[in-house]
């Protein structure tokens, strides 16, 4: 099963990874957003190519993405379907230098998520998928994988974790997840692909108890719905991406659907 459109976005994504790539560890000029976050030619050159892209798409599906995004919540809360767009997702990553930034494409409906494309411009891989659709890892070469999440750890427990971002509430729910499983593997990586590496079966689980924005999560959060994965708020309930008048996520757990110790981790996420 597929969408109609899937085809063409995860075209566009790459795209915008080519047109980021020229920006790329050649010194490029950071600036500040009014939030105090960076913001770069690469970010902007990426932003436009996929804004046109997905409006000549569909005309009748609004965009909206990061680096356009002040719009009123009367207006957002009469769209049904919607494009919700990080054109650089991990600007700190790119500025550093670090091959760990994506472009994040999401196509929602009534605050889920139909369809995720996330792309890596620096090695031209693409992770793709969608509840009930599936998973799939797209190589620069053109070979496929498709992913599902594992239901077992490995050898030991591993959690995805953030380099940059950590919270005393998320050091408590480690401390407790090491206190159920031993000890724990933490891995680190940066951007969207935190959730992408559940839905490759690399990682047990993703808590994350400090902030985000709906534009970083809701492409992954598709590809990893498509493996067999599911991101709750941490009441239990599927993270969603209605119109707000703050576009911060709540915090949230990703984990694979099914496991025994998902009640645990949401006990865990509320101490």
């Amino acid at each position: 099963m597929s969408h109609p459109y899937l085809t063409r976005v995860i075209d566009l994504v790459r795209d915008a990874g080519q047109a980021i790539l020229p920006h790329w560890r050649s010194g490029v000029e950071v600036l500040e957003k009014a939030d105090a976050s960076p913001v770069t030619a690469a970010d902007m050159a990426a932003h436009h190519l996929l804004a046109d892209g997905l409006r000549a798409l569909d005309a009748s599906i609004p965009v909206l993405s990061e680096e356009d995004c002040d719009l009123n919540l009367a207006e957002r809360a009469g769209w049904t379907r919607w494009w919700l767009v990080d054109p650089l997702d991990g600007t700190k990553e790119f500025i550093a230098g670090s091959e760990e930034f994506t472009v994040n494409v999401a196509l929602i409906e009534r605050g889920r998520v139909l369809f995720g494309v996330v792309g890596i411009p620096a090695n031209g891989r693409c992770y793709y998928g969608g509840a009930g659709l599936g998973a799939w890892r797209a190589e620069a070469d053109g070979t496929t994988q498709p992913l599902r999440v594992r239901q077992q750890p490995a050898e030991r427990f591993t959690v995805v974790a953030s380099r940059r971002h950590s919270s005393e509430a998320q050091e408590r729910l480690l401390e407790g997840l090491r206190q159920r499983f031993g000890e724990l593997v933490l891995a680190n990586i940066g951007s969207s692909l935190k959730l992408c590496l559940l839905a490759e079966g690399a990682a047990d689980c993703y808590p994350r108890l400090a902030p985000t924005s709906q534009w970083d999560t809701a492409a992954a959060q598709g590809v990893l719905e498509g493996a067999g994965g599911e991101v709750l708020d941490i009441s239990g309930a599927t993270l969603t991406y209605e119109a707000r008048e703050s576009y911060l996520n709540p915090f949230f757990l990703a984990l694979p659907q099914g496991v025994d110790w998902r009640a645990d981790l949401i006990e865990l996420a509320n101490r």
